[in-house]
Protein backbone atom coordinates (compact mmCIF):
# COMPACT_ATOMS: atom_id res chain seq x y z
CA UNK A 1 0.00 0.00 0.00
CA UNK A 2 1.37 3.41 -0.97
CA UNK A 3 2.72 5.57 1.92
CA UNK A 4 0.39 8.51 1.15
CA UNK A 5 -2.64 6.17 1.23
CA UNK A 6 -1.48 4.79 4.61
CA UNK A 7 -1.11 8.33 5.94
CA UNK A 8 -4.61 9.24 4.79
CA UNK A 9 -6.02 6.07 6.37
CA UNK A 10 -4.24 6.83 9.64
CA UNK A 11 -5.66 10.36 9.61
CA UNK A 12 -9.20 9.09 9.05
CA UNK A 13 -8.85 6.56 11.87
CA UNK A 14 -7.50 9.26 14.20
CA UNK A 15 -10.38 11.65 13.43
CA UNK A 16 -12.98 8.90 13.90
CA UNK A 17 -11.37 7.87 17.18
CA UNK A 18 -11.42 11.42 18.50
CA UNK A 19 -15.04 11.80 17.45
CA UNK A 20 -15.99 8.59 19.29
CA UNK A 21 -14.15 9.77 22.42
CA UNK A 22 -16.03 13.06 22.22
CA UNK A 23 -19.37 11.26 21.89
CA UNK A 24 -18.65 8.91 24.80
CA UNK A 25 -17.10 11.35 27.23
CA UNK A 26 -18.75 14.63 26.33
CA UNK A 27 -20.55 16.57 29.04
CA UNK A 28 -24.22 15.57 29.33
CA UNK A 29 -26.54 18.04 27.63
CA UNK A 30 -28.10 20.50 30.02
CA UNK A 31 -31.81 20.15 30.68
CA UNK A 32 -32.70 23.47 29.06
CA UNK A 33 -36.31 24.56 28.43
CA UNK A 34 -38.13 23.23 25.37
CA UNK A 35 -38.40 25.41 22.29
CA UNK A 36 -36.69 26.40 19.07
CA UNK A 37 -33.72 28.61 18.18
CA UNK A 38 -35.03 29.37 14.69
CA UNK A 39 -32.64 30.54 11.97
CA UNK A 40 -28.92 31.26 12.52
CA UNK A 41 -28.23 34.85 13.72
CA UNK A 42 -31.81 36.14 13.33
CA UNK A 43 -33.34 33.32 15.38
CA UNK A 44 -37.09 33.83 15.68
CA UNK A 45 -37.00 37.64 15.73
CA UNK A 46 -38.85 37.99 12.42
CA UNK A 47 -41.63 35.68 13.60
CA UNK A 48 -41.80 37.57 16.89
CA UNK A 49 -42.61 40.84 15.15
CA UNK A 50 -44.53 39.32 12.24
CA UNK A 51 -47.00 37.54 14.53
CA UNK A 52 -46.81 40.15 17.28
CA UNK A 53 -45.58 39.36 20.81
CA UNK A 54 -48.96 38.12 22.05
CA UNK A 55 -49.62 35.58 19.28
CA UNK A 56 -45.96 34.51 19.18
CA UNK A 57 -45.99 33.74 22.88
CA UNK A 58 -49.45 32.12 22.88
CA UNK A 59 -48.47 29.82 20.03
CA UNK A 60 -45.30 28.67 21.76
CA UNK A 61 -46.85 28.15 25.18
CA UNK A 62 -49.41 25.90 23.49
CA UNK A 63 -46.67 24.00 21.68
CA UNK A 64 -44.01 23.74 24.40
CA UNK A 65 -44.96 24.66 27.96
CA UNK A 66 -47.20 27.04 29.87
CA UNK A 67 -44.35 27.69 32.35
CA UNK A 68 -41.46 28.69 30.08
CA UNK A 69 -39.90 28.05 26.69
CA UNK A 70 -36.69 28.86 24.87
CA UNK A 71 -36.32 30.90 21.72
CA UNK A 72 -33.71 33.11 20.05
CA UNK A 73 -34.39 36.84 19.73
CA UNK A 74 -32.04 39.63 18.69
CA UNK A 75 -29.23 37.11 18.20
CA UNK A 76 -29.48 35.77 21.77
CA UNK A 77 -30.55 32.47 23.33
CA UNK A 78 -33.52 33.38 25.45
CA UNK A 79 -35.97 31.86 27.93
CA UNK A 80 -39.46 33.34 28.09
CA UNK A 81 -41.01 33.06 31.57
CA UNK A 82 -44.78 32.70 31.62
CA UNK A 83 -47.65 33.32 34.00
CA UNK A 84 -47.71 35.00 37.42
CA UNK A 85 -45.25 32.49 38.87
CA UNK A 86 -42.77 33.24 36.09
CA UNK A 87 -43.25 36.98 36.60
CA UNK A 88 -42.79 36.65 40.34
CA UNK A 89 -39.64 34.56 39.93
CA UNK A 90 -38.04 37.15 37.64
CA UNK A 91 -39.06 40.09 39.83
CA UNK A 92 -37.72 38.48 43.00
CA UNK A 93 -34.38 37.39 41.47
CA UNK A 94 -33.42 40.53 39.56
CA UNK A 95 -30.50 41.31 41.84
CA UNK A 96 -29.46 37.69 42.43
CA UNK A 97 -29.21 35.50 39.34
CA UNK A 98 -30.18 38.18 36.80
CA UNK A 99 -28.92 41.53 35.56
CA UNK A 100 -30.56 44.17 33.39
CA UNK A 101 -30.01 43.67 29.65
CA UNK A 102 -31.04 45.41 26.44
CA UNK A 103 -30.60 44.10 22.87
CA UNK A 104 -27.60 45.33 20.91
CA UNK A 105 -29.89 47.33 18.61
CA UNK A 106 -31.11 49.30 21.65
CA UNK A 107 -27.70 49.83 23.20
CA UNK A 108 -26.13 51.03 19.93
CA UNK A 109 -29.00 53.43 19.38
CA UNK A 110 -29.03 54.79 22.94
CA UNK A 111 -25.41 54.86 24.11
CA UNK A 112 -22.15 56.38 22.96
CA UNK A 113 -20.00 53.71 21.21
CA UNK A 114 -17.56 53.39 24.11
CA UNK A 115 -20.42 52.36 26.43
CA UNK A 116 -22.14 49.82 24.16
CA UNK A 117 -20.27 46.80 25.58
CA UNK A 118 -20.74 47.91 29.19
CA UNK A 119 -23.42 46.20 31.25
CA UNK A 120 -26.79 47.93 31.19
CA UNK A 121 -26.71 48.14 34.99
CA UNK A 122 -23.43 50.06 34.88
CA UNK A 123 -24.60 52.50 32.22
CA UNK A 124 -27.96 53.20 33.87
CA UNK A 125 -26.74 53.29 37.46
CA UNK A 126 -26.95 57.10 37.57
CA UNK A 127 -30.56 56.98 36.52
CA UNK A 128 -31.61 54.54 39.22
CA UNK A 129 -29.77 56.35 41.99
CA UNK A 130 -31.35 59.71 41.09
CA UNK A 131 -34.67 59.16 39.35
CA UNK A 132 -36.48 57.61 42.31
CA UNK A 133 -35.99 60.75 44.38
CA UNK A 134 -37.34 63.15 41.76
CA UNK A 135 -40.24 60.84 40.87
CA UNK A 136 -41.46 60.15 44.40
CA UNK A 137 -45.09 61.23 44.98
CA UNK A 138 -43.97 63.98 47.37
CA UNK A 139 -41.60 65.41 44.77
CA UNK A 140 -44.11 65.08 41.94
CA UNK A 141 -46.68 67.26 43.67
CA UNK A 142 -44.79 70.36 42.59
CA UNK A 143 -45.18 69.37 38.91
CA UNK A 144 -48.97 69.00 38.83
CA UNK A 145 -49.53 72.69 38.14
CA UNK A 146 -46.92 72.54 35.36
CA UNK A 147 -48.60 69.47 33.86
CA UNK A 148 -52.02 71.12 33.97
CA UNK A 149 -50.93 74.47 32.53
CA UNK A 150 -49.04 72.74 29.71
CA UNK A 151 -52.00 70.44 28.99
CA UNK A 152 -54.37 73.42 28.83
CA UNK A 153 -52.09 75.32 26.48
CA UNK A 154 -51.59 72.24 24.30
CA UNK A 155 -55.33 71.47 24.06
CA UNK A 156 -56.30 75.09 23.41
CA UNK A 157 -53.74 75.46 20.61
CA UNK A 158 -53.90 72.07 18.88
CA UNK A 159 -57.25 70.39 19.62
CA UNK A 160 -59.81 72.26 17.52
CA UNK A 161 -63.57 71.84 18.04
CA UNK A 162 -65.56 70.30 15.15
CA UNK A 163 -62.39 69.31 13.32
CA UNK A 164 -60.66 65.97 12.91
CA UNK A 165 -57.40 65.58 14.79
CA UNK A 166 -54.97 62.67 14.96
CA UNK A 167 -54.71 61.69 18.60
CA UNK A 168 -51.47 59.72 18.52
CA UNK A 169 -49.13 62.40 17.10
CA UNK A 170 -50.79 65.07 19.27
CA UNK A 171 -50.32 62.94 22.39
CA UNK A 172 -46.68 62.46 21.47
CA UNK A 173 -46.26 66.21 21.01
CA UNK A 174 -47.57 66.85 24.52
CA UNK A 175 -45.66 64.08 26.29
CA UNK A 176 -42.27 64.96 24.77
CA UNK A 177 -42.74 68.64 25.64
CA UNK A 178 -43.64 67.74 29.22
CA UNK A 179 -40.72 65.28 29.51
CA UNK A 180 -38.26 67.91 28.30
CA UNK A 181 -39.68 70.44 30.75
CA UNK A 182 -39.68 68.20 33.83
CA UNK A 183 -36.61 66.05 33.16
CA UNK A 184 -34.35 68.72 31.67
CA UNK A 185 -35.96 72.12 32.28
CA UNK A 186 -36.10 72.71 28.49
CA UNK A 187 -39.03 74.68 27.07
CA UNK A 188 -37.69 75.72 23.65
CA UNK A 189 -40.32 74.55 21.14
CA UNK A 190 -37.89 74.28 18.22
CA UNK A 191 -35.50 72.14 20.26
CA UNK A 192 -38.29 69.84 21.48
CA UNK A 193 -39.67 69.40 17.95
CA UNK A 194 -36.23 68.51 16.57
CA UNK A 195 -35.55 66.07 19.41
CA UNK A 196 -38.91 64.34 18.84
CA UNK A 197 -38.09 63.95 15.15
CA UNK A 198 -34.79 62.28 15.97
CA UNK A 199 -36.40 59.99 18.55
CA UNK A 200 -38.93 58.88 15.93
CA UNK A 201 -36.02 57.92 13.69
CA UNK A 202 -34.58 55.77 16.47
CA UNK A 203 -37.91 54.04 17.04
CA UNK A 204 -37.92 52.83 13.43
CA UNK A 205 -35.33 50.21 14.34
CA UNK A 206 -35.09 50.09 18.11
CA UNK A 207 -35.91 46.39 18.43
CA UNK A 208 -34.72 45.12 15.07
CA UNK A 209 -32.27 42.51 13.80
CA UNK A 210 -28.83 44.14 14.40
CA UNK A 211 -27.68 44.27 10.76
CA UNK A 212 -26.05 47.66 10.16
CA UNK A 213 -26.47 48.16 6.42
CA UNK A 214 -27.67 51.33 4.65
CA UNK A 215 -31.45 51.46 4.49
CA UNK A 216 -32.09 48.96 7.29
CA UNK A 217 -34.18 49.90 10.31
CA UNK A 218 -31.18 49.20 12.52
CA UNK A 219 -29.01 51.63 10.54
CA UNK A 220 -31.69 54.33 10.88
CA UNK A 221 -31.88 53.77 14.63
CA UNK A 222 -28.13 54.20 15.02
CA UNK A 223 -28.17 57.44 12.98
CA UNK A 224 -31.13 58.73 14.96
CA UNK A 225 -29.38 57.90 18.22
CA UNK A 226 -26.35 59.98 17.22
CA UNK A 227 -28.60 62.96 16.57
CA UNK A 228 -30.45 62.55 19.87
CA UNK A 229 -27.18 62.35 21.83
CA UNK A 230 -25.84 65.43 20.04
CA UNK A 231 -28.97 67.39 21.01
CA UNK A 232 -28.71 66.29 24.64
CA UNK A 233 -24.96 66.90 24.88
CA UNK A 234 -25.49 70.49 23.80
CA UNK A 235 -27.98 71.06 26.62
CA UNK A 236 -25.78 69.24 29.16
CA UNK A 237 -22.70 71.28 28.28
CA UNK A 238 -24.54 74.59 28.40
CA UNK A 239 -26.30 73.72 31.67
CA UNK A 240 -23.09 72.63 33.40
CA UNK A 241 -21.34 75.81 32.27
CA UNK A 242 -24.21 77.84 33.68
CA UNK A 243 -24.08 75.94 36.96
CA UNK A 244 -20.32 76.46 37.32
CA UNK A 245 -20.58 80.17 36.53
CA UNK A 246 -23.33 80.51 39.13
CA UNK A 247 -21.31 78.50 41.66
CA UNK A 248 -23.81 75.63 41.45
CA UNK A 249 -25.73 76.41 44.63
CA UNK A 250 -27.76 79.20 43.03
CA UNK A 251 -29.04 76.97 40.21
CA UNK A 252 -32.37 75.24 40.76
CA UNK A 253 -32.24 71.48 41.29
CA UNK A 254 -35.88 70.78 40.51
CA UNK A 255 -35.29 68.90 37.27
CA UNK A 256 -33.56 65.58 36.82
CA UNK A 257 -30.77 66.86 34.57
CA UNK A 258 -29.63 69.52 37.06
CA UNK A 259 -29.42 66.93 39.81
CA UNK A 260 -27.37 64.58 37.66
CA UNK A 261 -24.97 67.34 36.68
CA UNK A 262 -24.16 67.77 40.36
CA UNK A 263 -23.15 64.12 40.82
CA UNK A 264 -19.48 63.35 41.44
CA UNK A 265 -17.41 60.17 41.24
CA UNK A 266 -15.26 58.63 44.00
CA UNK A 267 -12.52 61.18 43.24
CA UNK A 268 -14.83 64.15 43.66
CA UNK A 269 -14.97 64.92 39.94
CA UNK A 270 -18.20 65.62 38.15
CA UNK A 271 -19.71 62.64 36.31
CA UNK A 272 -19.04 62.96 32.59
CA UNK A 273 -21.65 64.55 30.36
CA UNK A 274 -21.61 61.45 28.15
CA UNK A 275 -22.62 59.25 31.06
CA UNK A 276 -25.42 61.66 31.92
CA UNK A 277 -26.56 61.74 28.30
CA UNK A 278 -26.77 57.93 28.19
CA UNK A 279 -29.14 58.02 31.15
CA UNK A 280 -31.26 60.90 29.87
CA UNK A 281 -31.78 59.06 26.55
CA UNK A 282 -33.29 56.07 28.32
CA UNK A 283 -35.56 58.25 30.43
CA UNK A 284 -36.82 60.24 27.45
CA UNK A 285 -37.77 57.12 25.54
CA UNK A 286 -39.47 55.59 28.57
CA UNK A 287 -41.46 58.73 29.43
CA UNK A 288 -42.26 59.72 25.85
CA UNK A 289 -43.31 56.71 23.77
CA UNK A 290 -45.02 54.61 26.43
CA UNK A 291 -47.02 57.46 27.97
CA UNK A 292 -48.21 58.86 24.65
CA UNK A 293 -49.27 55.36 23.61
CA UNK A 294 -51.22 54.91 26.85
CA UNK A 295 -52.97 58.29 26.43
CA UNK A 296 -53.88 57.43 22.84
CA UNK A 297 -55.57 54.14 23.67
CA UNK A 298 -57.40 55.52 26.71
CA UNK A 299 -59.02 58.06 24.38
CA UNK A 300 -59.68 55.29 21.84
CA UNK A 301 -61.74 53.33 24.36
CA UNK A 302 -63.57 56.44 25.57
CA UNK A 303 -64.65 57.16 22.00
CA UNK A 304 -65.84 53.58 21.49
CA UNK A 305 -67.58 53.07 24.84
CA UNK A 306 -70.06 55.90 25.64
CA UNK A 307 -71.05 54.40 29.00
CA UNK A 308 -67.41 54.43 30.11
CA UNK A 309 -66.92 57.96 28.79
CA UNK A 310 -70.00 59.17 30.70
CA UNK A 311 -68.68 57.82 34.00
CA UNK A 312 -65.28 59.42 33.44
CA UNK A 313 -66.94 62.70 32.45
CA UNK A 314 -69.11 62.64 35.57
CA UNK A 315 -66.06 62.21 37.79
CA UNK A 316 -64.01 64.85 36.00
CA UNK A 317 -66.78 67.45 35.82
CA UNK A 318 -67.38 67.19 39.57
CA UNK A 319 -63.74 68.15 40.08
CA UNK A 320 -63.90 70.91 37.45
CA UNK A 321 -66.96 72.44 39.15
CA UNK A 322 -64.99 72.93 42.36
CA UNK A 323 -62.38 75.07 40.61
CA UNK A 324 -62.55 78.80 40.02
CA UNK A 325 -61.78 80.11 36.54
CA UNK A 326 -58.12 79.55 35.68
CA UNK A 327 -57.43 77.55 38.87
CA UNK A 328 -55.08 74.64 38.25
CA UNK A 329 -55.46 71.04 39.37
CA UNK A 330 -53.91 69.93 42.66
CA UNK A 331 -52.64 66.69 44.16
CA UNK A 332 -55.93 66.37 46.07
CA UNK A 333 -57.92 66.66 42.83
CA UNK A 334 -56.02 63.80 41.24
CA UNK A 335 -56.63 61.54 44.25
CA UNK A 336 -60.37 61.85 43.51
CA UNK A 337 -59.98 60.46 39.99
CA UNK A 338 -60.40 56.85 41.08
CA UNK A 339 -62.72 55.65 38.32
CA UNK A 340 -60.67 57.46 35.67
CA UNK A 341 -57.53 55.69 36.87
CA UNK A 342 -59.34 52.35 36.77
CA UNK A 343 -60.14 53.11 33.11
CA UNK A 344 -56.46 53.82 32.47
CA UNK A 345 -55.45 50.57 34.21
CA UNK A 346 -57.90 48.55 32.11
CA UNK A 347 -56.49 50.17 28.98
CA UNK A 348 -52.96 49.21 30.03
CA UNK A 349 -54.20 45.67 30.60
CA UNK A 350 -55.81 45.31 27.15
CA UNK A 351 -53.21 47.26 25.16
CA UNK A 352 -50.01 47.46 27.22
CA UNK A 353 -47.51 50.04 25.89
CA UNK A 354 -44.58 47.60 26.27
CA UNK A 355 -44.52 43.82 25.98
CA UNK A 356 -42.09 43.19 28.87
CA UNK A 357 -38.41 43.39 29.70
CA UNK A 358 -35.19 41.45 29.21
CA UNK A 359 -32.65 40.22 31.74
CA UNK A 360 -29.28 38.45 31.49
CA UNK A 361 -28.50 35.28 33.44
CA UNK A 362 -25.37 35.82 35.55
CA UNK A 363 -25.53 32.48 37.43
CA UNK A 364 -26.99 29.14 36.34
CA UNK A 365 -30.33 28.49 38.01
CA UNK A 366 -33.19 26.01 37.86
CA UNK A 367 -36.83 26.83 37.29
CA UNK A 368 -39.77 24.45 36.72
CA UNK A 369 -37.30 21.56 36.44
CA UNK A 370 -35.19 23.19 33.71
CA UNK A 371 -31.70 24.70 33.85
CA UNK A 372 -31.19 28.23 32.57
CA UNK A 373 -27.47 28.60 31.72
CA UNK A 374 -25.26 31.59 32.44
CA UNK A 375 -25.18 33.99 29.51
CA UNK A 376 -28.70 33.22 28.31
CA UNK A 377 -31.23 36.05 28.32
CA UNK A 378 -34.69 35.98 29.86
CA UNK A 379 -37.93 37.75 28.98
CA UNK A 380 -40.95 38.33 31.17
CA UNK A 381 -43.97 39.62 29.33
CA UNK A 382 -47.45 40.98 29.97
CA UNK A 383 -48.82 38.69 27.27
CA UNK A 384 -48.86 35.53 29.39
CA UNK A 385 -51.29 36.97 31.96
CA UNK A 386 -53.15 40.10 30.78
CA UNK A 387 -55.26 38.30 28.15
CA UNK A 388 -55.41 34.96 29.96
CA UNK A 389 -58.96 34.05 31.15
CA UNK A 390 -57.37 32.04 33.96
CA UNK A 391 -56.42 35.34 35.60
CA UNK A 392 -58.81 37.87 34.04
CA UNK A 393 -62.46 36.97 33.45
CA UNK A 394 -63.57 37.87 29.91
CA UNK A 395 -60.13 39.39 29.23
CA UNK A 396 -61.18 41.05 25.93
CA UNK A 397 -64.08 42.90 27.56
CA UNK A 398 -63.32 46.43 28.77
CA UNK A 399 -64.13 46.33 32.47
CA UNK A 400 -62.62 48.96 34.80
CA UNK A 401 -64.27 47.31 37.81
CA UNK A 402 -61.44 44.72 37.80
CA UNK A 403 -59.33 47.33 39.56
CA UNK A 404 -61.72 48.10 42.39
CA UNK A 405 -60.80 46.89 45.87
CA UNK A 406 -57.65 44.76 45.85
CA UNK A 407 -57.66 44.49 42.08
CA UNK A 408 -56.04 41.63 40.09
CA UNK A 409 -54.08 38.85 41.78
CA UNK A 410 -50.37 39.52 42.46
CA UNK A 411 -48.00 39.28 39.46
CA UNK A 412 -50.85 39.06 36.93
CA UNK A 413 -51.19 42.76 36.09
CA UNK A 414 -47.69 43.94 35.24
CA UNK A 415 -47.62 46.91 32.80
CA UNK A 416 -45.03 48.57 35.05
CA UNK A 417 -43.08 45.42 35.87
CA UNK A 418 -42.47 44.49 39.48
CA UNK A 419 -39.89 43.91 42.18
CA UNK A 420 -36.85 46.13 42.65
CA UNK A 421 -36.95 47.18 38.98
CA UNK A 422 -40.57 48.23 38.85
CA UNK A 423 -40.86 51.29 36.63
CA UNK A 424 -39.85 54.24 38.85
CA UNK A 425 -41.97 56.53 36.67
CA UNK A 426 -45.28 54.81 37.47
CA UNK A 427 -46.59 57.71 39.56
CA UNK A 428 -45.36 60.26 37.00
CA UNK A 429 -47.29 58.39 34.31
CA UNK A 430 -50.42 58.27 36.47
CA UNK A 431 -50.41 62.01 37.12
CA UNK A 432 -49.59 62.93 33.54
CA UNK A 433 -52.36 60.79 32.02
CA UNK A 434 -55.01 61.90 34.52
CA UNK A 435 -54.20 65.59 34.02
CA UNK A 436 -54.34 65.21 30.25
CA UNK A 437 -57.55 63.17 30.46
CA UNK A 438 -59.19 65.87 32.58
CA UNK A 439 -58.40 68.55 30.00
CA UNK A 440 -59.76 66.50 27.11
CA UNK A 441 -62.90 64.99 28.65
CA UNK A 442 -64.18 68.22 30.23
CA UNK A 443 -63.96 69.99 26.86
CA UNK A 444 -64.82 67.41 24.21
CA UNK A 445 -66.85 64.38 23.36
CA UNK A 446 -64.78 62.15 21.09
CA UNK A 447 -66.02 60.62 17.87
CA UNK A 448 -63.81 58.02 16.23
CA UNK A 449 -63.53 58.58 12.48
CA UNK A 450 -62.46 55.10 11.33
CA UNK A 451 -64.09 52.37 13.38
CA UNK A 452 -62.02 49.73 11.56
CA UNK A 453 -58.59 51.29 12.12
CA UNK A 454 -55.98 48.62 12.75
CA UNK A 455 -53.40 48.52 15.52
CA UNK A 456 -49.92 47.64 14.31
CA UNK A 457 -47.39 46.01 16.61
CA UNK A 458 -43.79 47.16 16.59
CA UNK A 459 -42.00 47.22 19.92
CA UNK A 460 -45.17 48.99 21.10
CA UNK A 461 -48.72 49.19 19.69
CA UNK A 462 -49.41 51.95 17.15
CA UNK A 463 -52.75 52.97 15.55
CA UNK A 464 -52.13 52.67 11.82
CA UNK A 465 -53.75 55.99 10.91
CA UNK A 466 -52.79 57.90 14.06
CA UNK A 467 -56.30 57.51 15.56
CA UNK A 468 -58.22 60.33 13.82
CA UNK A 469 -61.01 61.77 16.02
CA UNK A 470 -63.69 64.40 15.54
CA UNK A 471 -63.89 66.73 18.54
CA UNK A 472 -67.38 67.73 19.62
CA UNK A 473 -67.58 70.67 22.02
CA UNK A 474 -68.83 69.89 25.49
CA UNK A 475 -69.18 72.93 27.70
CA UNK A 476 -68.93 72.82 31.45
Amino acid sequence: MAPDVLSLLALVITVLSLFLVFIIFRKPKENVPPGSSGWPVIGESIKFFWLGPQEFINERTRRYSKDLFQTSLFGQKMTVFCGPLGNKFIFSNETKSLASWWPLSVRKAFFFPEFVESSTDDVSSLMFCSIRDILKPEALKQYIAVMDSMAREHVDSQWTVDEVVKVFPLSKSYTIALACRILMGVVDVEYVTRLAKHITLVNAGLFSVPIDLPGTAYNKAIKGGKLVRADLMKVNTERRKEMVENRIETVGKSNFLSRMLLLTDENGKFVSEKEITNNIVGLLFASYETTSTAVTFVLKYLSELPHIYDEVYKEQIEIANTKSEGELLTWEDLQKMKYSWNVVCETLSLIPPLFGAFREVVHDFTYAGFTIPTGWKTLWTVHTTHKNPEYFTDPETFDPSRFEGRGPAPSTYVPFGGGSRMCPGKEYVRLQILVFLHNIVTKFRLEKVNLQEKIEMYFLPVPKEGLPMRLICRKI
